[in-house]
C-alpha cells in the first residue's frame, strides 16, 4: 500500500509540473509577440489572478476553511506580490520578446533560487557545494543569454527581456519562501487560495481597467484561461497532493522535467523549433539543479519549492 501511494504521489507530482511547464507557452500565447500583440502583460496577470481568485473563493467557502489570522496576512501579502503579479507579469512581458524555450531555460534556476531564498530569509544553512552549484547555474543562464542574443544580432551583450526573466524567477522565489513559512498552519491547497483571494481587490478592478479595447485571438483567451484555470489554481492542487502523499523529497525531483516540458509543448503549440544548443544548456542548467538540490536537502530538509 506504501508503495502505491508513493506512485500514487510521484504521479500527481509529474501532473503538476506537466500543468506548470505549459505556462510559459501558454503566456506567450495569451500576450502574443512585439511584432503581433494579443493581450496586455497587464491584463493576463490580473486576469489569471482574478480568474483563479474567483475559484478560491469558492472552494475556501466549501471547505468552510478558517480566516488566515493577522500573523499569518503579512506572509501572505508577500507571496501574493511575488506569484500572484510579480512573475506573471514580467514573464508576460518577457515573453512578447523572447521564445518560450529561451523562457525555459532561465526559469530552470527557480528551485535554486527558492533555495537559496529560503536559506536567507529562513535561516537555513546550505552547504557550499548547493552555492557553488547556484553560482554554476546561473553563469550557465549567463551563458546561454550571451550565446542568444550573438546569434540574433543583438551584439554580445545581455537581452532586457533576460533581466525581466530573473526578475520573474526572484518575485517566484521569494512569493514561494513566504508561503511556505504558512503552509504547516493553513494547509498546502488553502495558501495558494487565499493568496488569490487577497489579491482579488487588486486583480479584479485592474482586470476590468486593463481590459483589451481590441479584438484579440481567440488562441489568446485560451491562453489566459489555461493560465488562470491550470497554472495559477488547479495546477498546485495536483502538486501539492502529490508532496504530501509521495514525500516532498522524491516528488520535488520530478521539477527537474518542467523546462524539457515547456520546450517541447512550445513545438504544437507556437510552432517553435526544438533546437539543439537550447534543450543542452536546458540539460546543463537542471544538471546544476539536480545537484544543487541534493546538497540543500542534506543541509535542510525543511525548505519547500514549488513551480509555477
Amino acid at each position: 500500500m506504501n508503495a502505491q501511494r508513493e506512485r500514487l504521489g510521484l504521479w500527481l507530482g509529474v501532473l503538476g509540473v506537466a500543468i506548470f511547464a505549459v505556462t510559459l507557452p501558454m503566456t506567450r500565447l495569451a500576450t502574443g509577440t512585439a511584432d503581433a500583440p494579443q493581450l496586455s502583460p497587464w491584463f493576463v496577470t490580473f486576469g489569471r489572478a482574478a480568474l483563479a481568485g474567483a475559484l478560491s473563493l469558492v472552494f475556501l467557502l466549501l471547505t468552510q476553511s478558517p480566516r488566515p489570522t493577522p500573523a499569518q496576512r503579512k506572509p501572505l501579502a508577500l507571496a501574493m506580490l511575488g506569484n500572484a503579479l510579480g512573475f506573471p507579469l514580467l514573464l508576460g512581458f518577457a515573453l512578447r520578446h523572447v521564445t518560450s524555450g529561451h523562457a525555459a531555460v532561465i526559469t530552470a534556476l527557480l528551485p535554486l533560487a527558492t533555495a537559496a531564498i529560503a536559506a536567507m530569509v529562513l535561516h537555513q544553512r546550505a552547504r557550499l557545494g548547493f552555492w557553488i552549484c547556484a553560482a554554476l547555474g546561473s553563469a550557465l543562464v549567463v551563458a546561454f543569454s550571451l550565446y542568444r542574443a550573438s546569434t540574433q544580432g543583438h551584439g554580445f551583450g545581455l537581452e532586457w527581456a533576460d533581466a525581466l526573466l530573473v526578475g520573474a524567477v526572484l518575485a517566484a522565489s521569494m512569493g514561494y519562501v513566504y508561503g511556505a513559512q504558512v503552509t504547516p498552519a493553513l494547509g498546502a491547497e488553502r495558501v495558494i487560495c487565499w493568496v488569490c483571494v487577497m489579491a482579488l481587490p487588486l486583480t479584479l478592478p485592474g482586470a476590468l481597467l486593463t481590459w483589451p479595447a481590441h479584438s484579440v485571438n481567440t488562441s489568446a483567451w485560451l491562453g489566459l484561461a489555461y493560465v488562470g484555470v491550470f497554472s495559477m489554481w488547479a495546477g498546485f492542487f495536483a502538486w501539492y497532493r502529490g508532496l504530501a502523499i509521495g514525500g516532498a523529497l522524491k516528488v520535488s525531483q520530478t521539477q527537474l522535467l518542467q523546462p524539457f516540458l515547456s520546450i517541447l509543448a512550445a513545438v504544437p503549440l507556437l510552432g517553435e523549433p526544438l533546437e539543439t544548443v537550447t534543450l543542452g544548456f536546458a540539460l546543463a542548467v537542471v544538471a546544476t539543479v539536480f545537484i544543487g538540490k541534493r546538497f540543500a536537502n542534506a543541509a535542510d530538509n525543511r525548505t519547500i519549492e514549488r513551480p509555477t
